[in-house]
């Protein structure tokens, strides 16, 4: 199998796309380390990921702050050895806009674990990717380089955009020690996100897609495990969309 004994970290890992994600690095033979906030909800993946005969570890740790980000590299580190691909997944959004004065403890709380929790994960992983010649995969969306579809929106859209920029950075700095990063920028998705960031109204999606459909947390997945595979040895720093045509609209 393409990852067999291998180490993947996935952050927001209790749902979605993490969740899915988890799930198919686990059939591939990877060691699965599956971090959030739902112990509940991690258990369930867990076992999931433990019917395909590998070791998963769970670690509930709320990123975006520092001491338990730390933690849970250190954990990762403590029971495998060694980290080979490091997927920044999790992600949630707050309304806030500008007129109704709630613009900043929206930015503030969004930042925190979109942006700030991935950018510190790198730099807590980084050594321990350049020792394996691995590789990270951001979870953005092409919200981030597309004017927001609602002004709630706004807050979310300024993390995935800057998501993306640090991204090219960070494939620029650590190329020169053989580790790639790329982003996967989905367009809607069949999650619970809406639900867990506490958003309505955005409930018929494929309505905005030129395909006239949405994708499933499997497909985002498929192509995470394949930037994360040696068949994108030569990609680094690229955005790889799947939104059925979002964009197109």
């Amino acid at each position: 199998m393409a990852f067999a004994d291998k180490v993947v970290f996935i952050s927001g890992a209790s749902s979605g796309i993490g969740a899915a994600t988890a799930i198919e690095f686990a059939k591939e033979g990877a060691n699965v380390v599956i971090n959030g906030r739902n112990e509940t909800k991690l258990k369930n993946i867990y076992q999931k990921c433990e019917e395909y005969g590998k070791k998963t570890l769970i670690v509930k740790a709320d990123i975006s702050k520092d001491e338990e980000a730390k933690r849970a590299i250190e954990e990762t580190i403590k029971q495998f050895g060694r980290l080979d691909v490091l997927v920044n997944n999790a992600g949630f959004s707050k309304s806030g806009t500008i007129l109704d004065g709630n613009l900043m403890s929206s930015y503030d709380a969004v930042i925190a674990t979109n942006l700030r929790a991935a950018m510190h994960l790198t730099a807590l992983s980084a050594p321990h990717l350049i020792k394996t010649k691995g590789n990270i995969i951001n979870v953005s969306s092409v919200l981030g380089s597309l004017m927001p579809i609602s002004p709630i929106l706004t807050s979310y859209c300024v993390s995935k955009a800057g998501l993306d920029h640090f991204t090219r950075c960070a494939a620029s700095e650590l190329s020169e020690f053989g580790v790639r990063v790329n982003i996967v920028s989905p367009g809607p998705v069949v999650t619970d996100f809406q639900e867990n960031s506490g958003l309505v109204g955005f409930t018929d999606q494929s309505v905005l897609t030129a395909l006239k459909r949405v994708s499933g947390s499997e497909e985002i997945a498929d192509l995470i495990l394949f930037l994360a595979s040696d068949k994108a040895k030569g990609i680094t720093g690229s955005n790889y969309v799947c939104d059925n045509g979002f964009l197109l609209k």
